[in-house]
């Protein structure tokens, strides 16, 4: 981990079209995680943006009939940036391509490349897929069929490729072959999951070739230092955005605070740029190497890879207007593991929505706004001896908190929210088996059962007191409002200043605190149609 910061990347996107939700789930994913770092207190940096460059938004912009950087200019303004608002994404930067500190910084990085004797100047002659912006070699090269008849395609990903040859400058990746090896099982956990590690590994050991990273038969991208007739090559320039938005070339002290990041989140199929190209090239540029490249799966629609080309590329607002950010971000948390690939559907989110939203977690915390309202006139009352049912919700409370915080820890927020969900459960059979409602019969008459009462109320809106904080990097929304309804900010301070070493600490809600009613957390969707 850096010294000062902990920082954590997106990918940046591809900006040849709108964003679907895979761009979402990354984002968002990303997001939980750096919200809970900074719930913990920690110095946090979270960096996404967008990939502007290469010959497929060249060929993009030239078809809509404006230039390349209008183009870009407009997806980022109309889709891009508009996506982490619609997901209620809590970025502290967001870097382009195009950004004169992006362009300054990677000749810089080019620049000491070229000193270090890394790059040499050759030719290339084979296979490129444009859609991928990816050269692809001659074993991974197939005819194509059906609406790819006629064409090759890659294996890859089954793009087409077309055959080129052009004079290009090489990265000498062959040289850092037994390097890479040697740093994997230097760093067992620098390449997560384990089967993505597995692949990369496997990948390595087959040998690696020299990569072509310049082009000179167009121009819109970052022009080499020493040779203005060649471009980056749109890959390499796009994994030098790490560096680029901490400040290399640039700000030396930034990048001094910044630099290595804690963990890259890529998609599966761009973990091998990120665990392979990228440790070699901060190698060959005498600079650290990221501590963790973390690969999720895919997100399978109907049993396929989404993607634009198969018409089942959802977009992120489709679903949040619907069912709200809150379920969206709590969805892809709480239903996929990080790491595989995994299948949603409509009926999924619908059903998770309505039976861990709607009914345990937002009645839950209607019911005990409601029940205080009721029989305290809206005043948190105060506790009395925690009898064994007390003490039982406490220690599950602490339990959850802590193996949610090891499961952030391991990247696995699925794990994470599972044992959050323990919280909810605990408190809803609890309020099930102390029955208040029947507790209160008698209250008016009876001291005791009046000091019961305010003893399972208290003790219900101690739980929700830890729900609100330990679910706020994930339901942000929500958690402000729970927050809000329990009365704490006066006595506890604002809600993101909550630590989560100190949250399942007993009775911190102070009596006598209004207690209102919120409105419906997640309120019932009685028509969804299905996508």
């Amino acid at each position: 981990m850096s010294a000062e910061t902990f920082y954590v990347t997106t990918p940046i996107f591809y900006v040849n079209d709108a964003p679907h939700i895979g761009h979402g789930y990354t984002t968002v994913m990303g997001d939980i995680l750096t919200r809970w770092h900074r719930q913990r207190g920690e110095r946090v940096w979270y960096l996404t943006g967008t990939d502007e460059h290469g010959q497929k938004v060249l060929r993009k912009a030239e078809l809509n009939g404006v230039s390349p950087q209008q183009w870009v200019d407009q997806l980022v303004d109309d889709e891009w940036r508009p996506m982490l608002e619609t997901l209620d994404i809590a970025n502290d930067d967001y870097i382009r391509t195009t950004d004169q500190r992006h362009i300054d910084g990677s000749k810089a990085f080019w620049q000491a490349l070229y000193e270090r004797d890394a790059v040499y100047k050759g030719s290339f002659e084979g296979h490129y897929s444009v859609g991928s912006e990816e050269f692809v070699g001659e074993d991974d090269v197939v005819d194509g069929e059906g609406d790819d008849e006629g064409f090759k395609v890659s294996t890859l990903d089954g793009s087409r490729v077309e055959y080129m040859s052009e004079e290009n400058y090489f990265f000498r990746l062959g040289d850092y072959q037994q390097k890479l090896l040697d740093f994997y099982e230097a760093n067992p956990t620098f390449i997560q999951p384990e089967s993505a590690r597995n692949e990369v590994i496997s990948f390595v050991s087959r040998g690696l070739r020299d990569l072509s990273i310049s082009r000179s038969t167009f121009d819109w991208g970052i022009g080499v230092p020493w040779d203005d007739e060649h471009v980056m090559y749109v890959w390499i320039e796009a994994l030098l955005n790490y560096v680029t938005a901490a400040g290399y070339g640039v700000d030396d002290e930034r990048f001094a605070e910044l630099w290595p990041a804690n963990i890259h989140i890529v998609g599966k199929d761009i973990a091998r740029f990120h665990a392979v190209i990228w440790p070699a090239m901060l190698m060959a540029a005498g600079q650290p190497v990221p501590h963790q490249v973390f690969a999720h799966g895919w997100l399978l629609v109907g049993g396929q890879k989404m993607s634009k080309s198969k018409a089942n590329g959802i977009r992120p607002d489709e679903i949040v207007d619907t069912f709200g950010s809150d379920a969206y971000r709590y969805y892809f948390a709480r239903a996929l593991t990080f790491g595989s690939d995994g299948s949603i559907s409509w009926e999924d989110i619908s059903a998770r929505y309505h039976a861990e939203l709607a009914n345990g977690f937002g009645n839950l915390a209607s019911r005990v706004a409601a029940m205080i309202g009721k029989y305290f006139d809206g005043s948190l009352p105060a506790a009395g001896d925690l009898g064994d049912a007390e003490l039982a919700v406490v220690d599950t409370v602490a339990e959850a908190v802590r193996g949610a915080d090891e499961a952030i820890e391991a990247v696995a927020p699925q794990d994470a929210l599972a044992s959050i969900w323990r919280i909810v459960d605990e408190l809803n059979g609890y309020i099930t088996d102390q029955a208040p409602w029947k507790v209160a019969k008698d209250a008016a008459t009876d001291e005791e059962a009046a000091a019961r009462l305010a003893t399972i109320l208290n003790t219900t809106a101690e739980g929700l007191r830890v729900l609100a904080v330990v679910l706020n990097p994930v339901m942000p929304k929500a958690s402000a409002v729970l927050w809000d309804s329990l009365g704490a900010e006066p006595t506890l301070g604002a809600l993101a200043d909550q630590r989560i070493d100190a949250v399942a600490t007993w009775g911190r809600l102070a009596p006598g605190s209004t207690i209102t009613k919120p409105a419906s957390l997640f309120p019932r969707i009685e028509t969804v149609e299905t996508a």
